[in-house]
């Protein structure tokens, strides 16, 4: 008799069909500002969780300049500030994702923003394959002949940042429904 393979489908909502999701993460926000130093930025940290990563992101304080300088001082000061950050703080960083990733099953990544600059660095590029019929195709090959991308995969990036950009109230209240029924489907039927 033929050994049987065991498949794993967990619906849920997403379509994710033979890969487990990673444990929940309502709570992300609030853990990962309680494992910060307090002295690292000046007001909590957002964090930005999907499925693969943990994006977390932190106000620091702004560089002391005259209150003249010009717009090109104030951004180089700004990511001055944000790049001594990043290496000052690299291998506690490192220790804090290693908490931050067992602790929900995602990479951690990190950023942070002075004054009106905002930088992320340790980002997760994660692949995704599809599959593109012509007219689609044409459209990535457009924008790469016009030089507004190298690759069809970076044309693909491109056109998801527009979406993402043009559309921001409608995907948050699809992930808002989704929600819902994520919540609804958790609790179960009510058993009489």
């Amino acid at each position: 008799m033929p050994r049987e393979r065991a498949h794993r489908y967990e619906s849920t909502g997403w379509g994710r069909a033979g890969r487990a999701e990673p444990p929940p993460a309502t709570d992300a926000a609030a853990w990962v500002t309680g494992l910060l130093p307090d002295d690292w930025f000046t007001e909590p940290p957002e964090a930005v969780v999907d499925r693969d990563e943990i994006l977390v992101v932190g106000r620091l304080a702004e560089p002391g300049l005259a209150t003249d300088a010009s717009d090109a001082d104030r951004g180089a000061a700004e990511s001055g500030r944000i790049s001594q950050f990043r290496e000052t703080t690299r291998d506690q960083r490192i220790r804090l994702a290693r908490q931050i990733e067992h602790r929900y099953g995602r990479k951690a990544a990190w950023g942070a923003t002075c004054g009106g600059s905002r930088e992320l660095f340790t980002t997760l590029s994660a692949p995704v394959m599809t599959r593109l019929r012509q007219p689609e195709r044409q459209v990535l090959d457009t924008l790469v002949d016009a030089g507004v991308a190298r690759s069809r995969s970076e044309a693909l990036a491109w056109c998801v940042r527009l979406v993402g950009e043009h559309a921001q109230q409608w995907l948050g209240e699809l992930r808002d429904a989704m929600g819902s029924v994520d919540e609804l489907r958790r609790r179960g039927p009510e058993v009489v």
